[in-house]
């Protein structure tokens, strides 16, 4: 499962503390021309009369928050193929934060402060100009999985005799995912008789996340000589499985939140550009890699035997 090396956090990380840099610098120097109150949100129908007004030090500080929030969280979830959007987002908010307080230089008046449209075009042209830059770093981080071993050479194994047959089967669920289903459940019917029509078919969206939410919040995983099956574990459908004569080999690997965020994007079943799984939570995760070279994760508790029967079957099927 691919995590992201020091090589590509440190350059996604650069475009923020670049920015960062600069943004400080600049407050620095047009220090005596910031108002004590400026103007930060701007409407009207051209969409450049100021409507909304910060302090000066509320917004300085947010707006360092907010570069450093980016910057953090870029950091944490980067995968080698999105190291543009670091360099994008970075050049994007850092330009459009240094025009804000620019347009607000010397105002007597934060009412009378203009932010013209022009400024996103500026900032958009920034975030392109900078997104090929990360483009074109990503050729000094390396493809592949520098953390991974092989899970069909180092794979555990599990001890059967030749004429033994063996399964494993566990379930494992998500409390909050289902919490959040429930909840969503239980609001359908209060919006069909309490919202006034035609607003009360929005609540006829809660089945739409209610149930694929509750269907997924607890699974059941078994191997056998079938391969690996991921199923809902109260209804027999809709299921996910790899086939035995698929599984080039198995390991299991613990999978915590950071990691589990960069490789996946989040909770639920998830399809990446090499990878699928049902993650649920955090923790033991069994790992099994398909002769495609894609990967198939499913969290799953004692995953390490799970990942063992499977190495054995895969082996006898003459797979590993």
């Amino acid at each position: 499962m691919h995590r992201a090396t020091t090589r590509l956090r440190v350059l996604a990380a650069l475009p923020f503390v670049l920015t960062l840099t600069t943004y400080l610098v600049l407050l620095a120097l047009w220090d005596d021309r910031i108002p004590d109150t400026l103007a930060t949100h701007f409407g009207g129908a051209d969409g450049a009369r100021a409507d909304g007004f910060t302090g000066r030090t509320a917004f300085l500080a947010l707006s360092a928050a907010l570069l450093l929030g980016l910057g953090t969280g870029w950091t944490v979830l980067v995968r080698r193929t999105a190291l543009w959007g670091a360099w994008a987002t970075a050049g994007f908010a850092g330009t459009l934060l240094v025009l804000l307080v620019r347009d607000n230089l010397d105002a007597v008046d934060p009412a009378g402060v203009a932010s013209p449209l022009g400024n996103l075009a500026l900032a958009a042209a920034v975030a392109a100009a900078l997104a090929l830059v990360g483009l074109g770093l990503t050729r000094l981080v390396p493809e592949g999985d520098p953390a991974g071993p092989s899970a069909a050479a180092d794979g555990p194994r599990l001890a059967l005799g030749a004429s033994e047959v063996a399964g494993w089967s566990r379930a494992t669920a998500s409390r909050p995912l289902t919490v959040l289903a429930v909840l969503t459940l239980t609001a359908v019917p209060a919006g069909l008789l309490l919202a006034p029509w035609p607003g009360s078919l929005l609540a006829l969206l809660g089945l739409v996340v209610g149930v694929p939410g509750l269907a997924l919040s607890r699974v059941r995983v078994t191997v056998d000589r079938r391969g690996v099956t991921v199923r809902p574990a109260l209804v027999p459908r809709p299921r996910v499985r790899v086939p035995l004569e698929e599984v080039a080999g198995a390991s299991a690997r613990e999978l915590d939140t950071a990691a589990l965020l960069a490789d996946f994007g989040g909770w639920g079943y998830r399809v990446r550009a090499h990878r699928t799984g049902v993650v649920l939570h955090s923790g033991e995760t069994l790992v099994v890699q398909r002769d495609s070279g894609r990967e198939f994760a499913v969290t799953v508790p004692d995953a390490r035997t799970a990942a063992a029967l499977l190495n054995t079957l895969a082996e006898r099927h003459g797979k590993v």
